[in-house]
Order: structure tokens, then sequence, then C-alpha cells
């Protein structure tokens, strides 16, 4: 492993610390870094709300972590403090904390695309100071809410999930989703909107081996929905259900929309490419690993195990870092995860 340097900016004062763990969830997920610093330097600060900055190496340009602190707890020999990135704002705390806008027949986002939206509704949410949509893009395809205009009290994350939930890509073999997620350009962090990456196709930018930079493997079996109901324009649907597949891995629900779809008959097929991309792609991994700090969600990298069932290229979803006085570790969170949208549909309160 490669020597590291991390320090730990506070409202741009590099801070000692004691030990500190970052964890990047994905999937909309809001990155934390939790870390202890000594009662002299954090026991009679104010620490709310100010900004903390993660550099994995002194000589970094751009930090791994950007975020605000929002909590705190000092004891008499050291305070403990978590901080969340922009994401935070949008999906912790009480439903009262949550960043929400107000939509009107006079002031909406109709006729907007997800990526022109955006910058609207950060900036009536205001956060804007927080999230910036320098570098944004759209979905593919684009996709805006005069379908089904958006009206009344909604959160920010409530639209965003509302809207890339209708971007489904089929352009390939099997249909892709677009995803959101947080890059930091040196100076603020960028919501940035792009298509999930074809793990068949699309750059391999890190490679891992048992036999090199892998600690340890864990493999866990995801569930293959077995029952897919898809709805389409217009409220069509189709259901596919595979029955033997249902008495080998159980009655499992997947439901999802796909406005592309124009017939009952167009749903059961979509439904069809979803069970078979979810059969093929059932493993998900944990790894620690040697290497690799640096990899952000929907980088693709390259899996060689003992078991050729097991090899292959995977996207990351996660990414934990701990940094401590017994040494510094990374985690990984990776899958060949199908476009089964379920992380937007219902896994999270709007």
């Amino acid at each position: 492993m490669n020597a590291v340097t991390p320090k730990i900016l506070i409202d741009g004062e590099e801070t000692d610390y004691i030990e500190a763990a970052y964890a990047q969830p994905g999937g909309l997920g809001a990155a934390t870094l939790s870390f202890t610093i000594p009662a002299t330097q954090g026991g009679t600060r104010k620490l709310w709300n100010k900004e903390v900055l993660l550099y994995l190496n002194e000589f970094d340009s751009t930090p791994l972590f950007r975020g605000w602190v929002k909590r705190s707890n000092p004891t008499f020999n050291d305070v403990s403090i978590i901080a969340e990135d922009g994401f935070g704002y949008m999906i912790k705390g009480g439903e009262s904390e949550r960043a929400k806008v107000v939509l009107t027949d006079t002031d909406n986002i109709d006729g907007l695309t997800l990526g022109a939206a955006m910058p609207v509704l950060l900036k009536k949410a205001k956060l804007d100071d927080k999230i910036k949509t320098d570098f944004i893009g759209d979905t593919s395809p684009t996709v805006n809410s005069v379908s089904e205009p958006i009206r009344g009290t909604n959160t920010v994350l409530g639209i965003l999930k509302k809207l890339l939930v209708k971007a489904i890509n089929t352009s390939g073999t099997l249909p892709r989703p677009n995803i959101a997620k947080l890059i930091d350009d040196g100076n603020n962090s960028q919501l940035v909107i792009e298509l999930e990456s074809d793990i068949d196709n699309d750059p391999i930018v890190h490679s891992y081996s048992e036999y090199d930079n892998i600690e340890e493997i864990n493999i866990v079996n995801r569930k293959v929905p077995t029952i897919i109901i898809v709805t389409g324009k217009d409220g069509v649907s189709g259901t596919f259900t595979h029955d033997s597949a249902r008495s080998a891995y159980d009655r499992n629900y997947l439901e999802v929309t796909n406005e592309a779809c124009k017939s009952p008959a167009e749903c059961k097929d979509f439904a069809i490419k979803l069970f078979d991309a979810n059969l093929k792609n059932q493993y998900e991994y944990g790894l620690s690993v040697l290497n690799g700090a640096y990899l952000v969600e929907n980088d693709v990298v390259n899996l060689q195990t003992e078991d050729p069932e097991y090899c292959g290229n995977y996207r990351i979803i996660g990414k934990q870092i701990n940094l401590g006085p017994n040494g510094f570790s990374i985690g990984l969170s990776i899958n060949k995860k199908p476009p089964t949208l379920a992380e937007y549909l219902g896994s999270r309160d709007n």
C-alpha cells in the first residue's frame, strides 16, 4: 500500500485528529466523515455548519470529502464530530429538516429537463451554496415533468428521484438508468447526472485480484425478483412471472416504471429483460483492498477470484476509509447492479 498523509481541515484550518472514518454509501446517500479531535482544539469552538475537508494526501488539490458539521459531542478529553456532504441536507434529519420546495401553477419546473430543473430547485431550497451545478449534465434520454406536473410541497430529493426513474436508456442490449452523484472540483461540491456505467464496454478504472491487492472478500447473494411488474405510458402495464425461479428464489417482487413501453406486450418484454439481467448479475461484494481510495461511484473495476463465476467487471457503489493510529484501510462495495431502479422506488423516504 502506498503511504498516505491525510489531513482534515475545519473552516479552512488544518486540525489534528485522533481517528477518522469516511463512508460513501452511493445511491443518493449522504457521505459522512466521523472524526475525533483533542478537546484542546475543539472544546470551545462553534463547530455547527463549519465546512470540513478531508485530503487523502497533503499535496492533493481536490478533497476526498467536502461536507459540513452536523453533530459534535465534546467530552473532557476530546470532541467527536460528524460531518455530512451536500446530500445530507436532502435526506437526513426529521421531516422538518429536509430540503423542500413549493411548486405552484405559476412557479414550477414544467418543461424543464432534470438537468435544468435541479439548479432551480437547489436555489429555491437555499442549497445552492452547498451544491453547485456547473457540470450537471442531463439524463439520457432527457425527461421533464410536463406529462405529470409536480405541485405542492415536495422534497428536493423526492423530485430528483421521481424524474430519475423516468430516464431509462434503451439504446443498448439492456436498459440502463441514470444516476446522480456529487463530485468535487477542488472548490465546490458539484451535482452530476450521468448514465449508469456499462460494465461490459466502459473503460476499466482499476483491477483487483485475490493474489495482489485484495485483503478480504465478502460475497452477498442478492435477491432475484421473480415477479416483475412494469407500468408504461398512460398506465398500461405488464407482468412477468418466472415460476421455476420463484420456486428456487422465493416470491420476490419488483415494480418499475418505463414510459417508453406503450402496450402491455412491451411492458412484459421489458420485464423479461429485467429478470434476465437480475438472474445473471445476482452477486454483490464487500472488499477490503490495499488501493483504490480515489475510486468513485459508477467507476468500473475488474475482479479476479479463484472461482470464475465471480470474476468480471463490476461497478463501484460505495466506499469506506478508516484513518487512525492502527493504520489506513479501504473498503469497497461493488456489484453488477442490473437496471432495476429499485434504489429509487420506495427504498428511501421522499
